[in-house]
């Protein structure tokens, strides 16, 4: 196993914990753990947690328990193991004195309100004096710009789902149901070696097209209708995003004219994305289109965000929060207006930004020419 790119990565979040002046830091967020160390398992849920970090200035520890020991030797040989068996507290708290720590950092924005409190106890008993302070995205500033492998295992994730997407494609009828359709893109995805969908797949038909978040049902697809699949897969720990909206049959003009919008936004943010811009800028090049065209009120979301090992993180293409584009940045783009009772458009691809321009991910077309 290649154990440079962790080096690299702990060497540069090291530098981050001196600019902010601290001497150890809790990492908690999964997605982070794995950034940082190799280490892969997953939590089942928030409140059980399958291991932590502990990066010092000099020292770095995983910290979990009996059940992940061996997962954890193999996948984090550079880390010393630490085994809790009564509890994260009190190895905490055992280390927090050995490395006589004196500003700690964690991911408040993770950890629930019990471990927080418990943690931050546990320093304050080790090392009188001592302060835990929450810090929000800290090694996700490091995550938000891909490194070339990165890059290549994003890609190979869009292109088994785009592999299933073709082949759903060719399934879809009037008469399908939106649940037949969301367990034939998760079975290809995991058939065609995906370790998971990154998210539960969007199949939205006719009027619950208009809820950009809709879950799947029992209802059929009816001729005329649009129908937004959105879907993604997760390979080699890395996600992949897109939507389409398919069509069944011939589209009402009322369809027609708010998939031009919506594409004609896509392609004109598209245009506008280059290291250097701001995030905001590209969504406001998108929303203005929609707006002028009489559809603002119908386009509430962002328009893009950033895909990694997670399937949303930074950067944010929205109306606030402010990023600057960086080369090597991977974002969606995915316009969409929703009409209640009547349904809705969203097209999603996903772009790298580059030093002039912007690189389209996505080889699948499946977009319709009104």
């Amino acid at each position: 196993m290649n154990r440079e790119p962790y080096a690299t990565r702990l060497a540069r979040f090291r530098k981050l914990m001196a600019e902010n002046h601290l001497d150890a830091f809790l990492v908690a967020v999964p997605e982070n753990r794995y950034y940082l160390s190799g280490y892969e398992a997953e939590d089942l849920q928030l409140t059980e947690s399958s291991g932590y970090l502990l990066i010092a200035e000099s020292r770095q520890y995983l910290l979990t328990d009996f059940r992940y020991q061996e997962e954890a030797q193999q996948e984090a040989p550079d880390f010393q193991l630490v085994i809790y068996t009564e509890g994260l507290t009190q190895s905490l708290t055992e280390l927090f004195s050995s490395l006589r720590v004196r500003r700690l950092g964690a991911e408040g924005h993770h950890l629930c309100y019990r471990t927080y409190r418990d943690v931050e106890e546990g320093l304050k008993n080790a090392c009188p004096g001592a302060e835990m302070s929450s810090f929000e995205d800290l090694v996700e500033q490091l995550r938000v710009v891909k490194e070339p492998a990165e890059i290549e295992r994003i890609k190979a994730s869009l292109a088994l789902t785009e592999t299933a997407l073709n082949a759903v494609w060719g399934l879809l009828a009037p008469g399908k149901t939106e649940k037949e359709m969301a367990w034939e893109i998760e079975r290809r995805i995991r058939e065609g070696g995906g370790e998971s969908v990154s998210f539960p797949p969007i199949v939205a038909s006719g009027p619950n097209g208009a809820l950009p978040h809709a879950v799947p049902t029992d209802r059929k697809i009816l001729p005329g209708e649009g129908v937004i699949l959105d879907l993604g897969s997760r390979l080699e720990h890395y996600c992949s995003d897109m939507t389409r909206t398919w069509i069944a049959g011939t589209p009402s003009e009322r369809l027609k004219e708010i998939y031009r919008i919506v594409r004609e936004a896509q392609l004109a943010a598209q245009e506008a994305i280059h290291a250097g811009k701001k995030t905001v800028e590209i969504d406001a090049v998108a929303r203005d289109l929609i707006g002028k065209a009489g559809y603002g009120e119908q386009f509430g979301h962002g328009l893009g965000h950033g895909v990694g090992i997670a399937v949303h993180e930074r950067p944010g293409l929205r109306k606030r929060n402010p990023t600057v584009l960086e080369e090597n940045m991977v974002v969606t783009v995915e316009p969409g207006i929703y009409l209640p009772g009547f349904g809705g458009v969203r097209l999603e691809n996903m772009v790298r930004v580059t030093a002039t321009g912007c690189e389209v991910l996505n080889e699948a077309d499946l977009f319709y020419s009104f």
